[in-house]
């Protein structure tokens, strides 16, 4: 089931703008992307803070309804009040559903309460938490599971070993050399040495999309 949010076309634009529209529980928002003149619009509160309780709208694709028309995005950006959690501006990318993207993607970890290591006292050492992948718009999912219930002392998941789901490609096996980029995903540590393991622990790879080449609108003066 595809997520849908609605929008208005924002004329007004500046601080004091901005304002008034977060005083009547509206959120200032811009789309761009695609080829396309980045257009400002408007948003209302309650409804992206109830389609942001789904954690998988931030890794789908979005219908969002500007009027009557409907295009295709995915969540770029998203800008928070430090004090409230309150959203304050999103930025939507537009989306060619005939053009691959690349995006973060979340790992789930199941099997961890099934694995007989884990219930004799063994720690399960998350190295990674998101991948990047490349894919068509249809085929992006929401999350990737990696299941560990069978995963044995000293064992681990690298890279190589992830399910994924048909049309996705992990970007960082991409590159020619697939050994050198193979890193762990999650192993299974004796508690003992779980301080050493994360002081090697690799950094996964900040989230960035692949769409359209057109610059983001300055959003300093809102």
């Amino acid at each position: 089931m595809s997520l849908t949010i609605n929008a208005t076309v924002r004329e007004d634009q500046g601080k004091g703008a901005s304002r008034r529209l977060r005083h009547a529980e509206k959120v200032p928002a811009i789309i761009y992307g695609a080829g396309k003149a980045p257009t400002n619009i408007t948003l209302g509160l309650h409804e992206v803070t109830h389609l942001l309780e789904d954690e998988t709208s931030y890794t789908s694709v979005l219908d969002l309804m500007v009027g009557k028309k409907k295009e295709a995005v995915i969540i770029k950006d998203l800008q928070r009040h430090p004090a409230k959690n309150i959203v304050t501006h999103v930025d939507f990318l537009r989306i060619n559903l005939k053009q691959a993207l690349v995006t973060n993607i979340p790992l789930h970890f199941i099997g961890g309460d099934e694995n007989e290591s884990v219930r004799l006292g063994a720690i399960v050492n998350q190295f990674v938490t998101t991948v990047e992948v490349s894919c068509l718009p249809a085929d992006l999912p929401t999350s990737i599971d990696v299941d560990i219930t069978n995963l044995e002392m000293g064992g681990h998941v690298s890279l190589t070993g992830l399910d994924l789901p048909k049309g996705v490609t992990l970007t960082a096996l991409t590159h020619g050399d697939i050994e050198a980029h193979d890193q762990s995903v999650v192993a299974i540590q004796e508690a003992k040495i779980m301080a050493k393991v994360e002081d090697d622990a690799p950094v996964a790879p900040e989230t960035e999309v692949a769409g359209d080449d057109a610059a983001e609108e300055d959003k300093g003066d809102e």
